[in-house]
Protein backbone atom coordinates (compact mmCIF):
# COMPACT_ATOMS: atom_id res chain seq x y z
CA UNK A 1 0.00 0.00 0.00
CA UNK A 2 1.27 3.34 -1.23
CA UNK A 3 1.24 6.44 1.11
CA UNK A 4 -1.46 7.91 -0.22
CA UNK A 5 -3.73 4.71 0.51
CA UNK A 6 -3.03 4.57 3.66
CA UNK A 7 -3.72 8.23 4.25
CA UNK A 8 -7.41 7.63 2.57
CA UNK A 9 -7.78 4.37 4.55
CA UNK A 10 -6.55 6.57 7.86
CA UNK A 11 -9.55 9.50 6.70
CA UNK A 12 -12.11 6.34 6.89
CA UNK A 13 -10.44 5.42 10.90
CA UNK A 14 -10.97 8.65 11.30
CA UNK A 15 -14.39 8.69 10.19
CA UNK A 16 -15.53 5.17 11.94
CA UNK A 17 -13.59 5.93 15.44
CA UNK A 18 -13.99 9.49 15.40
CA UNK A 19 -16.72 12.50 16.33
CA UNK A 20 -17.97 14.35 13.60
CA UNK A 21 -17.64 17.83 14.90
CA UNK A 22 -20.27 21.39 14.03
CA UNK A 23 -17.95 22.34 11.16
CA UNK A 24 -17.57 19.11 9.25
CA UNK A 25 -14.87 17.77 10.67
CA UNK A 26 -14.09 14.56 12.73
CA UNK A 27 -11.93 14.47 16.26
CA UNK A 28 -10.34 11.29 17.75
CA UNK A 29 -7.82 10.77 20.60
CA UNK A 30 -4.53 9.27 19.10
CA UNK A 31 -4.67 6.49 21.94
CA UNK A 32 -8.11 5.55 20.31
CA UNK A 33 -6.42 4.80 16.79
CA UNK A 34 -3.22 3.33 18.54
CA UNK A 35 -5.14 0.87 20.34
CA UNK A 36 -8.12 0.00 18.03
CA UNK A 37 -7.61 -3.31 16.66
CA UNK A 38 -8.35 -2.85 13.04
CA UNK A 39 -6.16 -0.02 12.52
CA UNK A 40 -3.24 -1.70 14.32
CA UNK A 41 -3.83 -4.74 11.13
CA UNK A 42 -3.90 -2.14 8.94
CA UNK A 43 -1.13 0.41 9.54
CA UNK A 44 2.48 -0.51 10.14
CA UNK A 45 3.37 2.57 11.02
CA UNK A 46 0.37 4.57 12.43
CA UNK A 47 2.46 7.70 13.25
CA UNK A 48 4.18 7.88 10.11
CA UNK A 49 0.90 7.84 8.22
CA UNK A 50 -0.38 10.48 10.34
CA UNK A 51 2.40 13.28 9.66
CA UNK A 52 2.43 12.08 6.11
CA UNK A 53 -1.63 13.30 6.53
CA UNK A 54 -0.50 16.12 8.45
CA UNK A 55 1.93 17.51 5.65
CA UNK A 56 -0.92 17.30 3.07
CA UNK A 57 -2.70 19.22 5.63
CA UNK A 58 -5.43 16.26 6.25
CA UNK A 59 -5.35 16.32 9.87
CA UNK A 60 -4.02 18.33 12.51
CA UNK A 61 -2.27 17.49 16.11
CA UNK A 62 -0.67 19.50 18.55
CA UNK A 63 3.32 18.00 18.00
CA UNK A 64 5.61 16.51 15.74
CA UNK A 65 6.10 13.57 17.09
CA UNK A 66 3.30 11.18 18.94
CA UNK A 67 3.90 8.68 21.20
CA UNK A 68 2.21 5.70 22.64
CA UNK A 69 0.91 6.26 26.29
CA UNK A 70 2.34 9.66 26.49
CA UNK A 71 0.38 11.35 23.85
CA UNK A 72 -2.57 9.01 24.39
CA UNK A 73 -4.92 11.70 24.72
CA UNK A 74 -4.29 14.36 21.63
CA UNK A 75 -6.50 15.08 19.68
CA UNK A 76 -6.24 14.55 16.43
CA UNK A 77 -8.68 16.65 13.83
CA UNK A 78 -9.75 15.44 10.62
CA UNK A 79 -10.14 18.87 8.12
CA UNK A 80 -13.50 19.05 6.89
CA UNK A 81 -13.46 18.34 2.51
CA UNK A 82 -14.31 21.65 0.71
CA UNK A 83 -17.87 21.47 -0.45
CA UNK A 84 -18.32 20.46 -4.49
CA UNK A 85 -19.41 23.49 -5.40
CA UNK A 86 -16.62 25.49 -3.33
CA UNK A 87 -13.93 23.12 -4.85
CA UNK A 88 -15.23 23.96 -8.31
CA UNK A 89 -15.58 27.87 -7.78
CA UNK A 90 -12.25 27.84 -6.42
CA UNK A 91 -10.73 26.01 -9.48
CA UNK A 92 -12.73 28.17 -11.99
CA UNK A 93 -11.00 30.95 -10.38
CA UNK A 94 -7.60 30.20 -10.62
CA UNK A 95 -7.85 29.53 -13.87
CA UNK A 96 -9.65 32.62 -14.88
CA UNK A 97 -6.58 34.28 -12.70
CA UNK A 98 -4.13 32.14 -14.71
Amino acid sequence: MNVEEEVERLKEEIKRLGQMQPDGSYKVTFGTLFHDDRCANIFEALVGTLRAAKKRKIVGYDGELLLQGVHDNVEITLKPLLPATTAATTAVTTTAVV
